[in-house]
């Protein structure tokens, strides 16, 4: 004969049994789905051609979308970017091949100087001094109506 307390007892083991299959079938699912995957190539406006001067380094900062596993979010970047003729353009990480630091154009001088170690690269992102161990790093670009458009960054 049943019981009301062993019936209510029964009653808990079904229910936390079906909690923890329905836990361990998420958690399986969370920790076995692939990350979202990064779709290489998206382009990103970041400047107006026409109002680059030719020869000159400007900063640009723009916004990009980042795909970091499960999550994406929207974030502010910036670059230097050069415009070699009117239909060249090149841009520039705006971080320092040494520790990363942020550095800045010297216009006198015509060339990029990172003020954390001294280390000093040409308008075309050459080391020319300094402790950094290889060019800056390149965005891929294209112009597309006048527009700048950057994608994904290139190890110099």
């Amino acid at each position: 004969m049943t019981t009301r307390r062993s019936f209510s007892e029964t009653l808990i083991h079904v229910f936390g049994a079906i909690i923890t299959t329905v836990m361990a079938g998420l958690s399986g699912v969370y920790l076995m789905s692939p990350p979202k995957k990064h779709n290489g190539g998206g382009w990103v406006e970041a400047a107006d051609s026409a109002k680059l001067k030719i020869g000159a380094a400007e900063e640009v900062v723009f916004e990009r979308t980042r795909v970091d596993g499960w999550r994406v979010s929207k974030e502010k970047a910036s670059a230097w970017v050069v415009k070699k003729s009117e239909a060249e353009v090149i841009a520039f990480s705006s971080a320092c091949t040494h520790l990363g630091c942020a550095y800045r154009y010297d216009d006198a001088a015509k060339n990029f100087i990172c003020p954390c170690h001294t280390s000093a690269f040409s308008i075309d992102g050459q080391v020319l001094s300094g402790p950094a161990p290889r060019a800056l790093d390149r965005y891929e670009v294209k112009l597309d109506k006048g527009r700048v458009m950057l994608g994904d960054i290139r190890e110099a």
